[in-house]
């Protein structure tokens, strides 16, 4: 299997689980402003788990989005630029963007074992901090792997959202 299929497997099934829980997301507050309006009952902690889902959310679609190249670029002034050109601005940013992937899900790990030790909890809930970072650290992480995987094809001239059409190991 070649590096571009596994890290687009990897990469959608994220994408799905992301998908999954900004549903869950979606549901949990129409329930709990309906139970707000309806019975004066809203759902407790509903704006935690809500700030919990969204970041989870965000963080596993992350890898699906920069490996199709949906992230926003401002090509401004690179449009008028030659292609390679374009390719080594965009393998270039794409390391900048794995650097600092590597570096939100290695500080996201490191702070989850810290709240954790510290015993910290939420407000509402009282849901262990700890599991709420670590849960950001993989999509996080598949983001620095895909951005990685980019910026080298993008460096040596080839496009950096699909495999070669000869199957060879990308």
């Amino acid at each position: 299997m070649s590096m571009h299929n596994l890290l687009r497997r990897v990469a959608w099934f994220f994408a799905l689980a992301g998908g999954a829980v900004a549903c869950a997301v979606a549901l949990m507050v129409v329930a709990s402003i309906a139970g707000r309006s309806l019975l004066s009952r809203p759902i407790p902690g509903d704006v935690e788990l809500t700030q919990f889902g969204i970041a989870l959310t965000i963080s596993l679609c992350l890898p699906w989005c920069q490996l199709h190249g949906a992230n926003i670029i401002v090509d401004f002034f690179t449009q008028r630029l030659p292609e390679r050109a374009n390719r080594m601005l965009d393998g270039i940013g794409a390391i900048l963007l794995a650097l600092m992937c590597a570096l939100l899900s290695l500080r996201t790990a490191a702070g989850a074992q810290a709240v954790s030790e510290a015993g910290e909890t939420t407000m509402i809930l009282g849901l262990p901090m700890g599991w709420n970072y670590l849960m950001l650290a993989p999509g996080l992480a598949l983001t620095t792997l895909v951005a990685l995987w980019q910026a080298q094809r993008l460096l040596r001239g080839l496009d950096a959202r699909t495999a070669d059409l000869d199957g060879a190991a990308s």
